[in-house]
């Protein structure tokens, strides 16, 4: 009898978006304006009405103010008694949450779907990652490891299906590879200039660092991340802190920034450490020992990037390297960046906005692979 052929091809249609309720839609907004106010309810409600406005997002069925009712009901956001005594709105930990894990998958599900696995190393061993494929059972595996219906069906080919025999020939096991841990500093500008000459470069950054903090909490619990600001002075942030994050009328302090990430460090068990640096402007100021400030904003001061350049040999030193995204690129500063990189034997990009979080995945996991020495 004839096999009747399957014609394989492709079929082309219009786009049909996924359905979305009215709160769905509303919310994935709400989700991008929250962060750009900075955890700010209200105007983020103003600009949700202004948009409304502009592009008829509601309907007489469902409003904003349905809306608003909705994110009461779901617990997003809460009642809170403001410092001048009158009553309003706060976002909760449940809308914190939701805007990490929607900065992970607008920066790392794009780069999710190129790539075929995830902070492995070329070291099998027994671990909790698997690599999907199928190996020998060898004394010392785990029994948690073996695959069974794998086993079985060895068992079936190698004695046959009359009298059911299993020997340790026959079993396998999921191949696994080792997992490094990594412990993180990741160091975010907050001085001035991160949002002036008319781009908001905080956003950005602050969207990074949530897309990471999340990324570590749900899939590598094992590593650790720390996150610090530096103005003035630097001092280390809470990931549920991340959206309410401002810049300030600062100069940059880097030195305070680098000793204060080199402490955390310190007292981290992993073998694996790095700094990441987000930056757009040279250094600017120190801290004195009696306590005051020299700041310099006009061109690089000799005396600042000596520090600067001291503190990055010292995390050298530590096995410690640290990667500079820089998000300007006047040559200047390049200038400086390549000589601080040079102390520290560690890495630079010299990038606008555009795909600094694609850079810091990649670079995190090419670091993750490896034991840093």
């Amino acid at each position: 009898m004839k096999r009747d052929e399957v014609s394989r091809g492709f079929i082309f249609k219009s786009y049909e978006a996924p359905h979305q309720t009215p709160f769905e839609k509303l919310f994935e907004i709400f989700k991008e304006l929250i962060t750009y106010t900075s955890g700010d309810f209200d105007e983020a409600i103003d600009w949700l009405r202004q948009l409304d406005k502009e592009y008829e997002l509601t309907t007489p069925d469902y409003t904003i103010d349905d809306f608003i009712e909705d994110l009461k009901a779901k617990g997003y956001i809460q009642e809170r008694v403001k410092p001048d005594g009158k009553g309003g709105m706060e976002i909760t930990s449940k809308t914190e949450k939701a805007i990490r894990q929607r900065a992970l998958n607008q920066i790392f599900g794009k780069m999710r779907k190129g790539n075929s696995g995830n902070h492995k190393t070329k070291h099998s061993g027994n671990s909790d990652e698997s690599t999907g494929e199928f190996r020998n059972y060898q004394y010392g595996d785990g029994l948690d490891r073996i695959s069974m219906t794998e086993s079985l069906k060895n068992a079936q080919i190698n004695h046959g299906i009359g009298n059911f025999n299993l020997s340790e020939n026959d079993l396998v096991v999921e191949d696994s590879q080792f997992k490094s841990q990594m412990s993180t500093v990741l160091m975010i500008d907050i001085s001035h200039s991160m949002i002036l000459y008319g781009e908001d470069r905080i956003t950005p950054a602050k969207k990074v660092a949530m897309a990471l903090s999340e990324l570590i909490l749900t899939r590598y619990p094992k590593d650790t991340l720390d996150i610090i600001v530096f103005g003035n002075d630097a001092w280390p942030i809470q990931i549920k802190d991340l959206p309410y994050l401002q810049v300030g009328p600062f100069h940059t302090n880097t030195v305070a920034g680098m000793q204060l990430a080199m402490d955390i460090l310190r007292r981290k068990r992993n073998a694996n450490k790095q700094i990441f640096m987000i930056t757009d402007g040279k250094p600017s100021c120190l801290r004195m020992p009696d306590g005051t400030y020299y700041k310099n904003s006009m061109g690089l001061d000799p005396y600042i990037t000596n520090k600067c350049y001291n503190m990055a040999a010292q995390a050298r030193k530590l096995n410690i390297p640290i990667t500079t995204f820089m998000i300007t690129s006047d040559p200047y500063l390049q200038q400086f960046v390549d000589e601080f990189t040079e102390s520290n034997q560690g890495k630079a990009y010299y990038t606008g906005l555009g795909g600094l979080g694609e850079m810091i995945f990649e670079d995190y996991e090419s670091n993750r692979k490896k034991r840093i020495r």
